[in-house]
Protein backbone atom coordinates (compact mmCIF):
# COMPACT_ATOMS: atom_id res chain seq x y z
CA UNK A 1 0.00 0.00 0.00
CA UNK A 2 1.49 3.26 -0.78
CA UNK A 3 0.38 6.79 0.39
CA UNK A 4 1.53 9.87 -0.54
CA UNK A 5 4.07 12.72 -0.41
CA UNK A 6 5.41 12.59 2.97
CA UNK A 7 8.91 15.32 4.11
CA UNK A 8 10.55 11.92 5.34
CA UNK A 9 12.15 14.15 8.09
CA UNK A 10 10.33 12.55 11.03
CA UNK A 11 7.88 13.92 13.47
CA UNK A 12 8.92 17.76 14.77
CA UNK A 13 12.51 17.56 12.76
CA UNK A 14 13.23 20.75 10.83
CA UNK A 15 14.55 20.28 7.64
CA UNK A 16 18.00 21.48 8.63
CA UNK A 17 17.79 19.41 11.67
CA UNK A 18 17.56 16.35 9.71
CA UNK A 19 19.90 17.01 6.64
CA UNK A 20 22.58 17.34 9.66
CA UNK A 21 21.32 13.74 11.18
CA UNK A 22 21.49 12.22 7.92
CA UNK A 23 24.63 13.91 7.24
CA UNK A 24 26.35 13.22 10.64
CA UNK A 25 25.19 9.53 10.23
CA UNK A 26 26.59 9.18 6.51
CA UNK A 27 30.39 10.57 7.69
CA UNK A 28 30.43 7.93 11.02
CA UNK A 29 28.54 5.35 9.17
CA UNK A 30 31.95 3.66 7.75
CA UNK A 31 34.06 3.89 10.99
CA UNK A 32 30.90 1.52 12.36
CA UNK A 33 30.49 -0.54 9.91
CA UNK A 34 34.10 -1.32 10.07
CA UNK A 35 34.56 -1.77 13.13
CA UNK A 36 31.41 -4.21 13.42
CA UNK A 37 29.39 -4.25 16.85
CA UNK A 38 32.11 -2.18 18.78
CA UNK A 39 31.63 0.20 16.29
CA UNK A 40 27.91 0.59 16.86
CA UNK A 41 28.37 2.07 20.60
CA UNK A 42 30.96 4.55 19.07
CA UNK A 43 28.30 5.54 15.90
CA UNK A 44 26.03 5.97 18.70
CA UNK A 45 28.56 8.15 20.70
CA UNK A 46 29.82 10.67 17.91
CA UNK A 47 26.40 11.11 16.44
CA UNK A 48 25.86 13.76 18.52
CA UNK A 49 29.44 15.63 18.36
CA UNK A 50 28.98 15.43 14.69
CA UNK A 51 25.45 17.07 14.60
CA UNK A 52 26.66 19.74 16.67
CA UNK A 53 29.85 20.38 13.96
CA UNK A 54 27.62 20.17 11.28
CA UNK A 55 24.81 22.82 12.42
CA UNK A 56 24.04 25.70 9.55
CA UNK A 57 27.31 24.02 7.92
CA UNK A 58 24.97 21.07 5.73
CA UNK A 59 24.13 22.53 2.50
CA UNK A 60 21.08 21.48 0.05
CA UNK A 61 22.47 18.84 -2.79
CA UNK A 62 22.36 20.56 -6.42
CA UNK A 63 20.02 18.45 -7.90
CA UNK A 64 20.55 20.26 -11.47
CA UNK A 65 17.13 20.13 -12.27
CA UNK A 66 15.87 16.96 -11.06
CA UNK A 67 12.80 16.36 -9.28
CA UNK A 68 12.40 14.50 -5.98
CA UNK A 69 9.43 13.05 -5.07
CA UNK A 70 9.22 10.86 -1.58
CA UNK A 71 6.23 9.01 -0.66
CA UNK A 72 5.79 6.24 1.80
CA UNK A 73 4.73 2.54 1.33
CA UNK A 74 3.13 0.48 3.92
CA UNK A 75 4.94 -3.14 2.91
CA UNK A 76 3.20 -6.73 3.76
CA UNK A 77 6.07 -8.37 3.44
CA UNK A 78 8.78 -6.60 5.86
CA UNK A 79 5.28 -5.22 8.22
CA UNK A 80 6.56 -1.33 8.62
CA UNK A 81 5.96 1.65 6.44
CA UNK A 82 8.89 2.68 4.98
CA UNK A 83 9.94 5.97 3.52
CA UNK A 84 10.49 5.91 -0.48
CA UNK A 85 12.61 7.82 -2.48
CA UNK A 86 12.13 8.76 -6.77
CA UNK A 87 14.39 11.18 -8.69
CA UNK A 88 12.88 12.10 -12.14
CA UNK A 89 15.86 13.14 -14.71
CA UNK A 90 16.06 16.80 -15.81
CA UNK A 91 13.94 18.04 -18.37
CA UNK A 92 10.99 14.63 -18.38
CA UNK A 93 8.23 13.68 -16.81
CA UNK A 94 9.49 10.31 -16.16
CA UNK A 95 7.04 8.47 -18.23
CA UNK A 96 8.82 6.25 -20.68
CA UNK A 97 12.05 6.24 -19.23
CA UNK A 98 13.55 3.16 -17.87
CA UNK A 99 13.81 2.42 -14.13
CA UNK A 100 16.79 1.96 -12.01
CA UNK A 101 16.32 0.69 -9.02
CA UNK A 102 19.56 1.76 -6.64
CA UNK A 103 19.81 -0.10 -2.86
CA UNK A 104 20.75 1.83 -0.26
CA UNK A 105 24.53 0.80 2.30
CA UNK A 106 24.21 -0.36 6.06
CA UNK A 107 22.72 2.46 8.71
CA UNK A 108 19.31 3.90 8.79
CA UNK A 109 17.66 7.11 6.66
CA UNK A 110 19.53 5.32 4.11
CA UNK A 111 16.75 5.80 1.20
CA UNK A 112 18.22 9.64 1.64
CA UNK A 113 21.76 8.73 1.93
CA UNK A 114 22.81 8.67 -2.29
CA UNK A 115 20.69 12.36 -2.80
CA UNK A 116 23.96 13.60 -3.17
CA UNK A 117 25.25 16.65 -5.61
CA UNK A 118 27.41 13.81 -7.13
CA UNK A 119 24.83 11.54 -8.04
CA UNK A 120 22.40 14.31 -9.17
CA UNK A 121 25.53 15.69 -12.05
CA UNK A 122 25.56 12.08 -12.72
CA UNK A 123 21.87 11.59 -13.49
CA UNK A 124 21.58 14.69 -15.34
CA UNK A 125 24.95 14.10 -17.72
CA UNK A 126 22.57 11.30 -19.42
CA UNK A 127 20.67 13.52 -21.14
CA UNK A 128 17.84 11.99 -22.60
CA UNK A 129 18.78 8.09 -21.74
CA UNK A 130 19.31 9.17 -17.92
CA UNK A 131 16.61 6.85 -16.24
CA UNK A 132 13.97 7.17 -13.82
CA UNK A 133 15.87 6.35 -9.77
CA UNK A 134 14.31 4.65 -6.83
CA UNK A 135 16.00 4.66 -3.63
CA UNK A 136 14.04 2.48 -1.60
CA UNK A 137 14.19 2.00 2.43
CA UNK A 138 15.85 -1.18 3.46
CA UNK A 139 16.18 -0.20 6.89
CA UNK A 140 19.39 -0.55 9.08
CA UNK A 141 20.93 -4.00 8.10
CA UNK A 142 18.47 -5.82 5.87
CA UNK A 143 20.95 -6.98 3.72
CA UNK A 144 17.69 -6.64 1.16
CA UNK A 145 17.44 -10.78 1.60
CA UNK A 146 14.12 -12.36 2.85
CA UNK A 147 15.38 -13.44 6.43
CA UNK A 148 13.14 -14.05 9.74
CA UNK A 149 13.00 -10.52 10.57
CA UNK A 150 11.11 -9.57 6.74
CA UNK A 151 10.70 -10.40 3.06
CA UNK A 152 13.44 -8.03 1.90
CA UNK A 153 13.16 -8.86 -0.94
CA UNK A 154 9.79 -9.49 -1.84
CA UNK A 155 9.57 -6.03 -1.24
CA UNK A 156 11.49 -4.73 -3.47
CA UNK A 157 10.45 -6.84 -5.83
CA UNK A 158 6.50 -6.64 -5.40
CA UNK A 159 6.17 -3.69 -3.77
CA UNK A 160 8.43 -1.11 -4.42
CA UNK A 161 9.27 -1.86 -8.09
CA UNK A 162 5.78 -1.63 -9.12
CA UNK A 163 5.12 1.76 -6.66
CA UNK A 164 7.51 3.47 -8.74
CA UNK A 165 6.80 2.17 -12.27
CA UNK A 166 3.20 3.15 -11.43
CA UNK A 167 4.09 7.25 -9.82
CA UNK A 168 6.58 7.39 -13.11
CA UNK A 169 5.12 6.16 -16.06
CA UNK A 170 8.70 4.81 -16.57
CA UNK A 171 8.99 1.31 -19.25
CA UNK A 172 8.64 -1.55 -17.47
CA UNK A 173 10.77 -3.57 -19.83
CA UNK A 174 13.97 -1.56 -19.02
CA UNK A 175 14.78 -1.91 -15.33
CA UNK A 176 18.12 -2.37 -13.68
CA UNK A 177 19.28 -2.49 -9.85
CA UNK A 178 22.41 -1.66 -8.50
CA UNK A 179 23.39 -0.29 -4.80
CA UNK A 180 26.83 0.44 -3.31
CA UNK A 181 28.19 -1.69 -0.13
CA UNK A 182 25.06 -3.69 1.75
CA UNK A 183 23.55 -2.57 -0.97
CA UNK A 184 25.93 -3.68 -4.01
CA UNK A 185 25.14 -7.24 -1.97
CA UNK A 186 21.32 -6.96 -2.27
CA UNK A 187 21.76 -5.87 -5.90
CA UNK A 188 23.63 -8.99 -6.86
CA UNK A 189 21.12 -11.16 -4.94
CA UNK A 190 17.99 -10.20 -5.80
CA UNK A 191 19.31 -10.46 -9.85
CA UNK A 192 20.66 -13.97 -8.64
CA UNK A 193 16.98 -14.81 -7.70
CA UNK A 194 14.76 -13.05 -10.77
CA UNK A 195 16.76 -14.28 -13.69
CA UNK A 196 16.12 -12.27 -17.01
CA UNK A 197 14.05 -9.35 -15.21
CA UNK A 198 16.65 -6.96 -14.85
CA UNK A 199 18.77 -5.27 -17.93
CA UNK A 200 21.90 -4.34 -16.12
CA UNK A 201 23.25 -5.27 -12.27
CA UNK A 202 25.89 -2.92 -10.48
CA UNK A 203 27.50 -3.52 -6.99
CA UNK A 204 29.49 -0.85 -5.64
CA UNK A 205 32.01 -2.08 -3.12
CA UNK A 206 29.65 -4.71 -2.37
CA UNK A 207 29.67 -6.69 1.36
CA UNK A 208 30.94 -9.95 0.60
CA UNK A 209 32.48 -12.23 2.52
CA UNK A 210 33.97 -15.67 1.94
CA UNK A 211 32.82 -17.09 5.27
CA UNK A 212 29.34 -16.61 7.22
CA UNK A 213 31.97 -16.34 10.37
CA UNK A 214 33.38 -13.09 9.34
CA UNK A 215 30.36 -11.02 8.13
CA UNK A 216 28.98 -8.16 10.02
CA UNK A 217 26.43 -8.42 12.97
CA UNK A 218 23.16 -8.74 11.73
CA UNK A 219 23.55 -9.41 8.20
CA UNK A 220 22.47 -12.53 8.06
CA UNK A 221 20.06 -14.96 10.85
CA UNK A 222 22.44 -17.60 11.05
CA UNK A 223 24.74 -19.83 9.22
CA UNK A 224 22.14 -21.51 6.68
CA UNK A 225 20.93 -17.77 6.11
CA UNK A 226 24.31 -16.91 4.83
CA UNK A 227 24.81 -20.72 2.79
CA UNK A 228 21.18 -19.56 0.90
CA UNK A 229 23.21 -16.02 -0.01
CA UNK A 230 26.82 -16.96 0.00
CA UNK A 231 27.30 -15.33 -3.78
CA UNK A 232 30.55 -16.67 -3.99
CA UNK A 233 30.11 -20.22 -3.65
CA UNK A 234 26.80 -20.06 -5.56
CA UNK A 235 28.91 -18.65 -8.53
CA UNK A 236 30.96 -21.42 -8.61
CA UNK A 237 28.16 -23.59 -9.36
CA UNK A 238 26.69 -21.62 -11.83
CA UNK A 239 26.27 -18.18 -13.69
CA UNK A 240 23.18 -16.78 -12.37
CA UNK A 241 23.13 -13.71 -14.61
CA UNK A 242 23.68 -15.57 -17.64
CA UNK A 243 24.62 -12.56 -20.08
CA UNK A 244 23.06 -9.84 -18.05
CA UNK A 245 25.57 -7.30 -18.14
CA UNK A 246 27.28 -6.79 -14.87
CA UNK A 247 29.36 -4.51 -12.73
CA UNK A 248 31.50 -4.27 -9.91
CA UNK A 249 33.82 -2.13 -8.37
CA UNK A 250 35.98 -1.64 -5.28
CA UNK A 251 38.06 0.70 -3.85
CA UNK A 252 42.14 -0.73 -3.42
CA UNK A 253 41.91 -0.48 0.29
CA UNK A 254 38.82 -1.55 0.76
CA UNK A 255 38.49 -4.32 3.17
CA UNK A 256 36.00 -6.23 0.32
CA UNK A 257 38.38 -6.06 -2.54
CA UNK A 258 39.46 -9.54 -2.02
CA UNK A 259 35.98 -11.14 -1.88
CA UNK A 260 34.63 -9.13 -4.83
CA UNK A 261 37.74 -9.80 -6.96
CA UNK A 262 36.66 -13.42 -5.79
CA UNK A 263 33.18 -12.85 -7.37
CA UNK A 264 34.28 -11.75 -10.29
CA UNK A 265 36.71 -14.17 -11.30
CA UNK A 266 33.98 -17.33 -11.02
CA UNK A 267 31.61 -15.34 -12.40
CA UNK A 268 33.42 -14.52 -15.70
CA UNK A 269 34.81 -18.34 -15.12
CA UNK A 270 31.49 -19.36 -16.06
CA UNK A 271 30.57 -16.93 -19.24
CA UNK A 272 28.99 -13.85 -17.26
CA UNK A 273 29.44 -10.59 -18.43
CA UNK A 274 31.27 -8.79 -15.63
CA UNK A 275 33.28 -5.91 -15.48
CA UNK A 276 35.57 -5.36 -12.26
CA UNK A 277 37.32 -1.95 -11.65
CA UNK A 278 39.83 -1.05 -8.86
CA UNK A 279 40.58 2.14 -8.17
CA UNK A 280 41.97 4.01 -5.78
CA UNK A 281 40.16 4.20 -2.17
CA UNK A 282 38.07 2.65 0.80
CA UNK A 283 34.92 1.79 1.70
CA UNK A 284 33.96 5.32 1.91
CA UNK A 285 31.27 7.87 0.62
CA UNK A 286 34.13 10.22 -0.98
CA UNK A 287 35.16 6.75 -3.18
CA UNK A 288 31.24 6.33 -4.30
CA UNK A 289 30.79 9.97 -4.98
CA UNK A 290 33.70 10.32 -7.12
CA UNK A 291 32.21 7.28 -9.44
CA UNK A 292 28.82 7.95 -9.80
CA UNK A 293 29.63 9.45 -13.44
CA UNK A 294 30.88 6.30 -14.46
CA UNK A 295 27.97 4.25 -12.48
CA UNK A 296 25.27 6.14 -14.42
CA UNK A 297 26.97 5.84 -17.50
CA UNK A 298 26.78 2.08 -17.00
CA UNK A 299 23.22 2.18 -16.27
CA UNK A 300 22.00 4.27 -18.82
CA UNK A 301 24.21 2.38 -21.72
CA UNK A 302 22.64 -0.95 -20.44
CA UNK A 303 18.66 0.18 -20.47
CA UNK A 304 19.59 1.99 -23.76
CA UNK A 305 20.01 -1.31 -25.30
CA UNK A 306 18.02 -3.50 -23.44
CA UNK A 307 14.31 -4.47 -24.68
CA UNK A 308 12.83 -7.33 -22.82
CA UNK A 309 10.29 -9.01 -24.80
CA UNK A 310 7.54 -8.13 -22.13
CA UNK A 311 6.84 -6.14 -19.38
CA UNK A 312 8.34 -8.31 -16.42
CA UNK A 313 6.68 -6.03 -13.89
Amino acid sequence: MVSGSTPGAGAGASPAAYGQRVLARRLLRPLAFAAGAAGAAALAAGIALAEGALAGLAAPADRHGARVIRFSLASRYVHRTLPEVLVVPPGSNGRGRPLLVFLHGRGDDGEEANLNSAMFAALAAQGPRAPDVVFPDGGEASYWHDRAGGAWAQYVVDEVIPAALARTGADARRVAIGGLSMGGFGALDLARLNPGRFCAVGADSAALWFRGADSAPGAFDDAADFGRHDLIALAADSNPYARTPVWLDVGSEDPFRAADAALARELRARGAAVQLHVWPGGHESAYWQAHWPSYMRFYARALSRCQLSRERW
